[in-house]
């Protein structure tokens, strides 16, 4: 009998759906979940599109000796800053609210595997942050005269730094979701870190006006390298005189932000956590 019983456990066992196929469900259920709560879906992809407009409607000037406006410089920049919204915030946040209402206590507590559960973040911030980029594009060519990609080779600088990005993001996310020690103080602790590296990685400021101390702290960190490669994408070659370097440093751009996903990933492993400190 219990060499039976072990056989039917066994059989069972096998036809439980893998932690891909659980992570899709599980994304599908965040998607649902995000898009039923109106007012977050409304702060999430206006907040960029509303700071595009504002300092895209007070800095109307062009931009001396680079070809082009200071309202076409803040497009490529408001979107490194709406992948990593949607992305680093988005999760930093929401895992710690989670955590801090015993939600990832409970899933630990399921058959469901961990990867599943972050395969399901995942989906969530890369629909989020395709929804996200598309708005910002989108207002972009038609209000601020950008142009889109005219060659394949930009449109796949387009792709590879949009996967690079929202990846080291998210990881960072992750990691950064065990630093607060509540959910009431998740907004505090993760928001104050992003808005310091829009304001030093030059998405509110031109690059060209930042002290180089502040660029060199700002370069340790994706956002800068976000902004930098997807000027590279949607500004003429006269842009890059703005540039701490004065080239796109695509080669660069790619090392940083994959030794970010590296480095992210080591970060999760290390520090995450599925309970609060006080539950032991």
């Amino acid at each position: 009998m219990t060499i039976l019983a072990a056989a039917r456990t066994e059989t069972a066992s096998s036809r439980l759906p893998g932690a891909w196929t659980l992570g899709l469900h599980r994304g599908a259920l965040e998607l649902k979940q995000f898009f039923r709560q109106r007012d977050q879906v409304v702060f999430t992809f206006a907040f960029p599109v509303v700071f595009l407009f504002l300092f895209a409607s007070i800095f109307t000037d062009d931009v001396e000796g680079a070809g082009i406006t200071a309202s076409q410089l803040y497009v490529p920049a408001m979107m490194a800053a709406g992948i990593m919204s949607t992305s680093f915030q988005s999760l930093g946040i929401s895992i710690a609210i989670e955590r801090d209402e015993k939600v990832l206590r409970r899933l630990r507590g399921t058959p469901m595997p961990s990867a599943a559960y972050f395969l399901g973040k995942i989906w969530l911030v890369l629909v989020t942050g395709l929804l996200e980029t598309a708005i910002l594009l989108l207002a972009g060519t038609t209000l601020y005269d950008v142009d889109l990609p005219s060659d394949p080779g930009r449109w796949f600088g387009l792709a590879w730094i949009f996967v690079l990005g929202l990846t080291a993001c998210a990881l960072l996310g992750i990691a950064i979701s065990s630093v607060p020690k509540s959910g009431k103080s998740a907004s505090s602790v993760v928001v104050l870190p992003f808005l310091v590296l829009q304001f030093i990685s030059g998405v509110y400021i031109s690059i060209d006006t930042i002290p180089d101390w502040m660029l060199n702290i700002g370069a340790l960190f994706p956002l800068k390298w976000m902004c930098q490669g997807l000027r590279g994408v949607f500004l003429p070659e006269s842009a890059r005189v703005l540039e701490q370097a004065g080239s796109w440093e695509f080669g660069r751009t790619a090392l940083v932000l994959g030794a970010w996903c590296v480095g992210g990933l080591a970060l999760c492993l290390l520090t995450f956590r599925w309970k609060n400190r006080r539950d032991g």
